[in-house]
């Protein structure tokens, strides 16, 4: 597979979230404003990118039959590495995305990035497709975080962007856009909007109909 394919594909053409459907959960927990979306997005690609290309160096030697265990288990030294990382140098951001930054360890995502593709693929490859695949995460938690926190707080990154009433402005906060079922609304429009654009993504019917004379017989 050319590495060009192997880094942008996961961008729109098969984005973890909105083609595979994968990382739900964080994404509905930390998009509630912006700064926890921007860190957890930059964990998940360090994660994957780590995990990527430690499994592919190893990928020869991994027993088939404990590969999972071994797999999880580099994934889990890579995210205590982060945890630590984030509780040196940013530990208000820390304590807000507290449990989710462990719940990295049981990202579908990266899992199933390290078991598809670092397995099979060479170590080139294999950091590209992390790379690609926490931007292409990435690609959908910043825009979901912004709406939220704009329409949710009126503020960006903690910044003041729409004067609220109770400042003496016009605009009054919407707190439903910071509770998580509004999160996984935004995200729904994103995949309707993405594929209405690309139809190739648009998946096709899983049955056919059985002919008049399967019915009969049936």
């Amino acid at each position: 597979m050319p590495y060009r394919r192997t880094f942008l594909d996961p961008l729109i053409t098969t984005n973890p979230i909105t083609v595979q459907i994968l990382g739900l959960c964080s994404a509905l927990a930390v998009t509630s404003s912006l700064l926890p979306a921007l860190i957890m997005s930059a964990a998940v690609i360090a994660v994957l990118a780590f995990s990527n290309v430690t499994v592919s160096l190893m990928r020869t030697v991994i027993p088939r039959n404990i590969r999972l265990i071994l797999q999880m288990t580099l994934i889990a030294s890579a995210v205590i590495v982060v945890d630590e990382i984030l509780k040196a140098f940013a530990p208000d951001v820390s304590r807000t995305l507290s449990v989710f930054v462990g719940l990295i360890i049981t990202n579908c995502i990266v899992l199933s990035r390290v078991e598809a593709f670092a397995m099979q693929n060479d170590v080139r490859s294999s950091f590209l497709d992390g790379i690609g695949n926490g931007l292409g995460y990435s690609l959908i938690l910043i825009p979901v975080a912004s709406v939220r926190e704009i329409f949710g707080s009126g503020t960006l990154l903690g910044y003041p962007l729409l004067p609220l009433v109770s400042e003496g402005g016009w605009y009054t906060p919407n707190e439903l856009f910071l509770l998580s079922p509004s999160a996984f609304f935004i995200i729904g429009l994103l995949i309707w909007w993405i594929r209405a654009r690309h139809s190739e993504q648009v998946e096709q019917p899983g049955y056919t109909l059985h002919s008049q004379e399967d019915q009969e017989v049936a």
